[in-house]
């Protein structure tokens, strides 16, 4: 099954961060979402919810986020939602299998066109 298929992402880049891809809603298939009551705060975007994937009988919690009311100069993520790319089997950027970025907290997806070293790796809590 397809959940995602889209040509309109929004890329975000974070210092040391390769790219997070916000989906806009209408390209994603969202009968398989639902709400999860996980929060978490960024000081860029504001307050993200996050969202329970279900596909096939099995749930992945907590693999989805998204800023239903974001700061202005994140606007364009607006009814947009990301998602980790590790908890998926198959996860592609223009035909690209994506290498997921480092660590449990970030969501970058990696491919060969971009260069780290990315935050996430052992010793980059700081940077």
């Amino acid at each position: 099954m397809t959940l995602v298929d889209t040509r309109a992402a929004w890329r975000t880049l974070e210092t040391s961060h390769p790219p997070t891809y916000y989906i806009p809603q209408c390209d994603i298939a969202m009968a398989c979402l639902s709400p999860n009551p996980q929060r978490s705060l960024c000081e860029w975007k504001g307050q993200a919810r996050y969202w329970d994937v279900t596909i096939a009988g099995q749930t992945l919690a907590g693999v989805g986020w998204s800023y239903p009311d974001p700061t202005p100069a994140f606007a364009g993520v607006a009814d947009h939602i990301a998602f980790y790319a590790a908890p998926f089997d198959h996860v592609t950027v223009d035909g690209e299998q994506v290498t997921p970025q480092p660590g449990q907290f970030y969501g970058g997806w990696i491919t060969s066109r971009e260069a780290g070293p990315f935050k996430g790796v052992p010793g980059s809590r700081f940077w």
